[in-house]
Protein backbone atom coordinates (compact mmCIF):
# COMPACT_ATOMS: atom_id res chain seq x y z
CA UNK A 1 0.00 0.00 0.00
CA UNK A 2 2.77 2.42 0.88
CA UNK A 3 4.65 1.69 -2.35
CA UNK A 4 1.46 2.25 -4.34
CA UNK A 5 0.87 5.61 -2.68
CA UNK A 6 4.45 6.63 -3.33
CA UNK A 7 4.15 5.69 -6.99
CA UNK A 8 0.91 7.62 -7.37
CA UNK A 9 2.47 10.58 -5.61
CA UNK A 10 5.46 10.54 -7.95
CA UNK A 11 3.20 10.30 -11.01
CA UNK A 12 1.23 13.27 -9.74
CA UNK A 13 4.41 15.20 -9.09
CA UNK A 14 5.72 14.53 -12.60
CA UNK A 15 2.40 15.49 -14.19
CA UNK A 16 2.35 18.75 -12.25
CA UNK A 17 5.92 19.58 -13.20
CA UNK A 18 5.37 18.78 -16.89
CA UNK A 19 2.37 21.12 -16.87
CA UNK A 20 4.38 23.74 -14.99
CA UNK A 21 7.20 23.70 -17.56
CA UNK A 22 4.67 24.16 -20.36
CA UNK A 23 2.96 27.05 -18.60
CA UNK A 24 6.26 28.69 -17.62
CA UNK A 25 7.43 28.62 -21.25
CA UNK A 26 4.68 31.21 -21.87
CA UNK A 27 4.08 32.90 -18.52
CA UNK A 28 7.50 32.66 -16.89
CA UNK A 29 8.09 31.50 -13.33
CA UNK A 30 6.95 34.61 -11.48
CA UNK A 31 3.37 34.28 -12.62
CA UNK A 32 3.21 30.60 -11.78
CA UNK A 33 1.83 29.56 -8.41
CA UNK A 34 0.44 26.46 -6.77
CA UNK A 35 -3.01 28.01 -7.15
CA UNK A 36 -2.48 28.51 -10.90
CA UNK A 37 -1.27 24.94 -11.32
CA UNK A 38 -4.10 23.52 -9.25
CA UNK A 39 -6.63 25.39 -11.37
CA UNK A 40 -5.06 24.20 -14.62
CA UNK A 41 -4.84 20.58 -13.47
CA UNK A 42 -8.22 20.52 -11.74
CA UNK A 43 -6.76 19.41 -8.40
CA UNK A 44 -6.77 20.88 -4.92
CA UNK A 45 -4.15 23.43 -4.00
CA UNK A 46 -3.69 21.74 -0.62
CA UNK A 47 -2.67 18.52 -2.37
CA UNK A 48 0.17 20.28 -4.14
CA UNK A 49 1.55 21.61 -0.85
CA UNK A 50 2.50 18.03 0.06
CA UNK A 51 5.12 18.19 -2.70
CA UNK A 52 6.34 21.80 -2.48
CA UNK A 53 6.09 23.83 0.72
CA UNK A 54 6.52 27.22 -0.94
CA UNK A 55 6.85 29.00 -4.27
CA UNK A 56 10.64 28.90 -4.37
CA UNK A 57 10.70 25.14 -3.86
CA UNK A 58 8.22 24.80 -6.71
CA UNK A 59 10.28 27.08 -8.97
CA UNK A 60 13.44 25.08 -8.30
CA UNK A 61 11.63 21.83 -9.09
CA UNK A 62 10.31 23.31 -12.35
CA UNK A 63 13.80 24.41 -13.41
CA UNK A 64 15.12 20.91 -12.70
CA UNK A 65 12.27 19.34 -14.67
CA UNK A 66 13.01 21.59 -17.65
CA UNK A 67 16.71 20.76 -17.42
CA UNK A 68 15.98 17.04 -17.34
CA UNK A 69 13.63 17.40 -20.30
CA UNK A 70 16.44 19.11 -22.25
CA UNK A 71 18.85 16.32 -21.35
CA UNK A 72 16.46 13.52 -22.32
CA UNK A 73 15.13 14.99 -25.55
CA UNK A 74 18.15 16.87 -26.89
CA UNK A 75 21.44 15.92 -25.27
CA UNK A 76 21.16 12.17 -24.78
CA UNK A 77 20.01 11.31 -28.33
CA UNK A 78 22.48 13.77 -29.88
CA UNK A 79 25.46 12.33 -28.04
CA UNK A 80 24.85 8.97 -29.70
CA UNK A 81 26.15 10.47 -32.96
CA UNK A 82 29.72 9.45 -33.88
CA UNK A 83 32.54 11.96 -33.61
CA UNK A 84 32.59 15.40 -32.01
CA UNK A 85 31.59 17.49 -35.02
CA UNK A 86 28.58 15.32 -35.74
CA UNK A 87 27.62 15.48 -32.06
CA UNK A 88 27.66 19.28 -32.26
CA UNK A 89 25.47 19.16 -35.34
CA UNK A 90 23.13 16.62 -33.74
CA UNK A 91 22.72 18.80 -30.65
CA UNK A 92 21.61 21.70 -32.83
CA UNK A 93 19.29 19.54 -34.93
CA UNK A 94 17.68 17.92 -31.89
CA UNK A 95 17.19 21.35 -30.33
CA UNK A 96 15.45 22.63 -33.46
CA UNK A 97 13.34 19.46 -33.63
CA UNK A 98 12.32 19.95 -29.99
CA UNK A 99 11.22 23.50 -30.74
CA UNK A 100 9.38 22.41 -33.90
CA UNK A 101 7.49 19.72 -31.95
CA UNK A 102 5.67 22.50 -30.05
CA UNK A 103 5.77 20.50 -26.82
CA UNK A 104 6.22 23.84 -25.08
CA UNK A 105 3.74 26.47 -26.27
CA UNK A 106 6.25 29.23 -25.59
CA UNK A 107 8.99 27.46 -27.51
CA UNK A 108 11.71 27.29 -24.87
CA UNK A 109 11.47 27.26 -21.08
CA UNK A 110 14.93 28.73 -20.56
CA UNK A 111 14.42 31.61 -23.00
CA UNK A 112 11.19 32.43 -21.17
CA UNK A 113 12.72 32.56 -17.69
CA UNK A 114 16.31 33.72 -18.08
CA UNK A 115 15.21 37.34 -18.54
CA UNK A 116 13.20 37.15 -15.32
CA UNK A 117 16.11 36.08 -13.17
CA UNK A 118 19.29 37.29 -14.90
CA UNK A 119 19.65 40.21 -12.45
CA UNK A 120 17.97 38.63 -9.45
CA UNK A 121 20.46 36.73 -7.26
CA UNK A 122 19.22 33.72 -5.37
CA UNK A 123 18.68 29.97 -5.64
CA UNK A 124 16.37 30.13 -8.69
CA UNK A 125 18.80 32.39 -10.56
CA UNK A 126 21.63 29.99 -9.71
CA UNK A 127 19.67 26.93 -10.90
CA UNK A 128 18.81 28.55 -14.24
CA UNK A 129 22.39 29.79 -14.70
CA UNK A 130 23.80 26.35 -13.87
CA UNK A 131 21.58 24.67 -16.48
CA UNK A 132 22.52 27.14 -19.21
CA UNK A 133 26.19 27.05 -18.23
CA UNK A 134 26.19 23.25 -18.39
CA UNK A 135 24.80 23.39 -21.94
CA UNK A 136 27.41 25.94 -23.02
CA UNK A 137 30.17 23.89 -21.37
CA UNK A 138 29.05 20.81 -23.32
CA UNK A 139 29.17 22.67 -26.64
CA UNK A 140 32.56 24.19 -25.82
CA UNK A 141 34.10 20.90 -24.67
CA UNK A 142 32.90 19.06 -27.77
CA UNK A 143 34.28 21.79 -30.02
CA UNK A 144 37.59 21.82 -28.16
CA UNK A 145 37.93 18.07 -28.39
CA UNK A 146 37.09 18.22 -32.10
CA UNK A 147 40.00 20.62 -32.60
CA UNK A 148 42.35 18.35 -30.64
CA UNK A 149 41.31 15.32 -32.71
CA UNK A 150 41.68 17.16 -35.99
CA UNK A 151 37.96 17.16 -36.81
CA UNK A 152 37.93 20.97 -36.79
CA UNK A 153 40.58 23.21 -38.32
CA UNK A 154 43.50 24.37 -36.14
CA UNK A 155 42.84 27.79 -34.69
CA UNK A 156 39.11 27.21 -34.31
CA UNK A 157 37.92 28.98 -31.15
CA UNK A 158 35.74 26.45 -29.24
CA UNK A 159 34.12 29.12 -27.09
CA UNK A 160 33.22 31.25 -30.07
CA UNK A 161 31.77 28.29 -31.96
CA UNK A 162 29.69 27.30 -28.92
CA UNK A 163 28.45 30.87 -28.63
CA UNK A 164 27.45 30.95 -32.30
CA UNK A 165 25.56 27.65 -32.08
CA UNK A 166 23.74 28.79 -28.95
CA UNK A 167 22.90 32.22 -30.38
CA UNK A 168 21.44 30.76 -33.56
CA UNK A 169 19.40 28.21 -31.62
CA UNK A 170 18.03 30.84 -29.24
CA UNK A 171 17.18 33.17 -32.12
CA UNK A 172 14.68 30.63 -33.43
CA UNK A 173 12.45 31.15 -30.39
CA UNK A 174 12.32 34.93 -30.78
CA UNK A 175 11.89 34.90 -34.54
CA UNK A 176 9.22 32.21 -34.42
CA UNK A 177 7.13 33.33 -31.46
CA UNK A 178 7.61 37.10 -31.41
CA UNK A 179 8.18 37.94 -35.06
CA UNK A 180 6.35 34.96 -36.61
CA UNK A 181 9.08 34.41 -39.19
CA UNK A 182 8.27 31.11 -40.84
CA UNK A 183 11.81 30.51 -42.10
CA UNK A 184 13.61 30.83 -38.76
CA UNK A 185 14.16 27.09 -38.28
CA UNK A 186 15.53 26.71 -41.80
CA UNK A 187 17.83 29.72 -41.40
CA UNK A 188 19.18 28.53 -38.05
CA UNK A 189 19.76 25.04 -39.40
CA UNK A 190 21.57 26.26 -42.50
CA UNK A 191 23.67 28.84 -40.64
CA UNK A 192 25.08 26.31 -38.17
CA UNK A 193 25.56 23.69 -40.87
CA UNK A 194 27.49 26.13 -43.07
CA UNK A 195 29.62 27.18 -40.10
CA UNK A 196 30.49 23.61 -39.15
CA UNK A 197 31.21 22.59 -42.74
CA UNK A 198 33.52 25.60 -43.15
CA UNK A 199 35.47 24.63 -40.01
CA UNK A 200 35.47 20.85 -40.46
CA UNK A 201 38.59 19.24 -41.88
CA UNK A 202 36.29 16.74 -43.61
CA UNK A 203 33.02 18.51 -44.52
CA UNK A 204 31.68 15.32 -46.06
CA UNK A 205 30.83 13.94 -42.59
CA UNK A 206 28.06 16.57 -42.43
CA UNK A 207 24.97 16.97 -44.63
CA UNK A 208 25.34 19.26 -47.61
CA UNK A 209 22.01 20.95 -46.90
Amino acid sequence: MIDGRLQRGERTRQAVLDTAVRLASVEGLDGLSLARLAQTLGVSKSGLFTHWPDKQALQLAIVEQARQQWVEQIIEPALRAPGRVRKLWALHEHRLAFYASAQLPGGCFFRAVDGEFDDRPGPVHDAIAAAVDSWMDLLTRLAGRAVELGELRPGTDPGLLAFEIEALGAAVVVHTHLLHHEHSHRYARRAVLDRLRALATDPSILPEA
